[in-house]
């Protein structure tokens, strides 16, 4: 049986497990080709089903757990953060080839705010990404699944950052954006 001083020593475990234990990139290998793509439509959907968090525990167990704005319908937030990040990349792949790009979301495990005024832990998304010709909707690149983890830092450091005016909103849009861009390049 875990007592209260037994599990507070465990908090900084917890955070560094945070959503999945990785930094970085996972997912499904890119397919190596030369890419030289003009972002045209983007598409977002959720996959069905999908299980919502809105408790404060440290690590709730659900694909969905998002704190970065303020509680209300969590999948078109994160939507809309999605569409951002397709928006900036617009203005930067600007290659000679038109594409859609299909974003379907599997995970969007932020962290909890109980976690980030504490140990913190790592902002887990996954989705599904397929991208296809804009003229003739045909599959250039099939479906493949695209993981990526962000450090979500906790306590102190935390507030300093939103502060700074680097709030969790905009630190995870930033890295959608890059997420992004590392799959279209």
């Amino acid at each position: 049986m875990i007592n209260r001083r037994n599990f507070l020593g465990l908090l900084p475990a917890f955070g560094l497990m945070g959503c999945s234990g990785n930094l970085g990139l996972q997912g499904s290998v890119r397919p190596e080709m030369e890419r030289s793509y003009r972002l045209r439509e983007f598409s977002f959907a959720a996959q069905p089903g999908l299980n919502i968090a809105e408790s404060e525990s440290y690590y709730p167990f659900a694909d969905v757990v998002w704190r970065g704005d303020p509680i209300g319908p969590r999948i078109p937030q994160i939507a809309a953060m999605f569409e951002e990040a397709a928006t900036r990349n617009r203005a930067v792949l600007d290659g000679d080839f038109a594409v859609d790009v299909d974003v379907t979301l599997i995970r969007f495990h932020g962290v909890t705010n109980r976690t980030r005024y504490t140990v913190g832990g790592v902002y887990n998304v996954i989705f599904d990404l397929t991208v296809r010709s804009a003229t003739s909707g045909e599959v250039i690149e099939p479906t493949r699944r695209v993981s990526g983890n962000l450090d979500a830092p906790g306590g102190e450091r935390a507030f300093r950052l939103d502060e700074a005016g680097q709030t969790q909103k905009v630190r995870v849009t930033d890295f959608l954006t890059s997420l992004l861009r590392a799959q279209l390049v």
